[in-house]
């Protein structure tokens, strides 16, 4: 029998129905919620054919672990995403495009950068497997819907994964503020996995030998870096930008 997981939050469970909502076993919502937004929700499940089943505060708590449920949880199966580098790579049509988060621990950050790589079409997110979060519920609900339609990827070694992404003809370009080339600088129009450091550390120093190039983000302001998420998105997005020129 399939493992199942647990979705929650409005966006979380909405988007998986209208993803693929054969993968949803049952979805728990608040009787006692009766605003629009609520009411329109229930209609999307009831179209869906999923199983509803009124639960109180209580047992909403205890499937989700979290008061920022919204009233709406769901245990579904997972979507049949790549798991591994080979699967990923053997999918990939077209130039590659990857974000890689190297020691992100914040499952917030871990959802936001999932939303921006689905946004800017990139094929996976990897992360090692140690020195990082999992794809909790946190994260999914944060994603809105994109930890269902992004591969996340961890790793053993992520050293050895990246050298197995370039014997594969991916460059790797890391990020880094003390980098003497800017983003706008840096070529990503072609097979690209873009690395991103913590905050505060940024890359660890294997990871930044490993990478073929570091670039920077120019920053015009007083403060030294972005959010993970938000510097994840710039640089994808500007991968994006120049595929589109390029054609």
């Amino acid at each position: 029998m399939a493992r199942l997981k647990v979705l929650y939050g409005f966006h979380a469970v909405t988007a998986r129905l209208r993803h693929d909502a054969s993968t949803v076993e049952e979805v728990f919502y608040d009787a006692t919620r009766r605003d629009r937004r609520m009411q329109e929700f229930l209609q999307t499940a009831k179209e869906a054919g999923v199983r509803l089943i009124a639960a109180d505060e209580t047992r909403l708590w205890g499937l989700a672990h979290t008061e920022r449920h919204q009233g709406v949880v769901a245990r579904a199966t997972d979507l049949p995403l790549a798991q591994n580098l080979a699967e990923l790579l053997d999918g990939i049509e077209g130039p590659a495009l990857l974000l890689v988060l190297d020691g992100v621990t914040d499952p917030h950050n871990l959802g936001a950068c999932l939303r921006v790589a689905d946004g800017a079409g990139a094929h996976a997110v990897i992360a090692p497997r140690d020195k990082a979060v999992g794809l909790n519920a946190t994260a999914a609900k944060v994603a809105s819907g994109a930890a269902d339609t992004v591969p996340y990827i961890t790793v053993t070694n992520l050293a050895r994964a990246l050298r197995e992404l370039q014997d594969a003809g991916v460059w790797i370009v890391g990020t880094a503020g003390d980098a003497q080339a800017t983003l706008y600088e840096t070529k990503l129009d072609g097979p690209v996995a873009i690395v991103m450091g913590a905050e505060g550390e940024g890359m660890r120093r294997l990871t930044r030998d490993t990478c073929d190039e570091v670039m920077r983000i120019p920053m015009a302001g007083t403060v030294e870096s972005l959010n993970v998420s938000v510097a994840s998105g710039v640089c994808l997005f500007e991968a994006v930008r120049q595929r589109a020129i390029k054609g």
